[in-house]
């Protein structure tokens, strides 16, 4: 993405909100302190408390998202807002919004997304819920050994992307685990991702945490599972493959062995099992290999979509 030397950036912060009046107004006026060239969206996810009220009183834009979820808040927020850079946080007052200003300018270096790494910093310490770290953990270890990775933090919900990058990105998580889905297409597409450290605080008192431990949990650990069956389709299908092939072979030449001893097939039952748990370890091998091919085909239609969008945004300034 450029912008041309003699015009600003436009620059839109995004909040997600259900149920934050505690908190909400605060972060406003600190964005507003922080970039006050930016426009404010403050998205209402059928909230019951005052927040839009309040998010409006203090000068942000309010708009409302029927569709529970934060995902699809955010899929809202990047199809109806258009500037050269997002900033997206959080309505709890977690994150801060001094550190903003030094995304921007990361990203009009070219990065496509900023990540705000809290784990570098404050996470672990002002983190009072220790599922939740050891969740953090877990969910950057698996996504950092599968994509050859170094990304410290996977699930923040503090980022600053690009026009192209919000464009381009197909939102489809509809709840927490968006943030992973985020990480793992921009890992995918060897996106320029810039990790800047951050001072993380926990939520004030009075303000509830929305985040499910549990059930928030199984989803992101879902969404990997279904992410890497999508974009690594050939270690995911060919090692299961393999290994049901070797099964087989392993069964298979048992029988085999008695064969040699005996002159006779005593197990028909297992041989039979046999083949045909080869011939599935066989297609699922083979399966994975044309499903690579389509990923990879995927992911060069993907930069030239984005290449499309970056010369129409070009072209719009």
């Amino acid at each position: 993405m450029l912008v041309l030397e003699n015009q600003s950036p436009t620059v839109a912060v995004l909040l997600p909100c259900y149920n934050e009046e505690v908190t909400i107004g605060k972060v406003v006026r600190d964005f507003k302190a922080s970039l006050p060239q930016a426009d404010i969206y403050v998205y209402d996810n059928n909230s019951t408390d005052r927040t839009a009220d309040i998010a409006a009183s203090e000068g942000a834009i309010v708009r409302k998202e029927p569709r529970q979820g934060k995902g699809n808040v955010i899929r809202a927020m990047f199809e109806d807002i258009d500037a050269d850079v997002y900033i997206m946080s959080d309505g709890d007052d977690t994150y801060p919004a001094d550190a903003a200003p030094a995304m921007v300018d990361k990203l009009l270096e070219g990065y496509d997304m900023v990540i705000g790494d809290r784990l570098s910093s404050t996470y672990f310490q002002e983190n009072k819920r220790p599922f939740h770290n050891f969740g953090n953990r877990l969910v950057r270890d698996s996504i950092n050994g599968l994509f050859h990775a170094n990304v410290t933090d996977i699930m923040t919900g503090y980022r600053a992307f690009s026009f192209t990058f919000v464009k381009t990105y197909p939102v489809l998580s509809r709840g927490f685990e968006v943030e992973t889905e985020m990480t793992i297409h921009s890992l995918n597409n060897n996106l320029r991702l810039f990790e800047m450290p951050i001072q993380y605080r926990d939520r004030p008192e009075g303000s509830v945490s929305k985040l499910d431990t549990v059930g928030d949990g199984i989803k992101v650990m879902s969404t990997i599972f279904r992410m890497i069956r999508e974009y690594k389709p050939l270690p995911f299908f060919g090692g299961l493959g393999l290994v049901i092939g070797v099964i087989g072979l392993i069964l298979g030449g048992s029988v085999g062995i008695d064969f040699m001893h005996t002159g006779m097939v005593a197990r028909f039952p297992t041989l039979i099992g046999a083949v045909m748990l080869i011939i599935a370890g066989l297609l699922l091998i083979v399966a994975g290999i044309i499903l690579d091919v389509i990923a990879k085909n995927d992911r060069k239609a993907f930069i030239v979509d984005a290449n499309r969008f970056a010369l129409m945004k070009r072209r719009g300034k």
